[in-house]
Formats: C-alpha cells, structure tokens, sequence
C-alpha cells in the first residue's frame, strides 16, 4: 500500500513539473487553409490604407500649392 502512494506522489510530481508543450500555430492546424486567405487579405487592406493616406496628402499637397 505504501509503495502505491509513494509511485501517485511521483507521478503527480513528474506531471507537475513537465514543461508544457508548445502550442501550435493556427496556419498548421486543420483550419490553416482558410487562414491563409484572411492573412492575405489584411495585407490587402492594408495596402489600400497606405495608398489612400499617400493619395488623400499628394491632394492635400497640390491643393496648398494651387491656393499659394
């Protein structure tokens, strides 16, 4: 009986100080195919942000010069 709690308190040591496993990235998962669009398009939005700040200054600038 001794011997049967003495082997549960080794394993609920060895189980308390097992690292944790890493978790795994959502792009190898099951459902990695249809995160690859997502990104895709974030990156798409993205892009349309910066070419319409780009374009909303390059107005804003010709606008200054027409009025000057």
């Amino acid at each position: 009986m001794r011997f049967l709690v003495i082997l549960i308190v080794v394993l609920l040591a060895f189980y308390f100080f097992m690292p944790e496993p890493e978790p795994v990235p959502v792009e190898e998962s099951f459902i990695g195919d249809q995160i690859k669009p997502l990104r895709k398009a974030e990156g798409v939005e993205e892009d349309y942000l910066k070419a319409s700040a780009a374009r909303q200054k390059q107005l804003e600038d010709q606008l200054s010069e027409d009025g000057g």
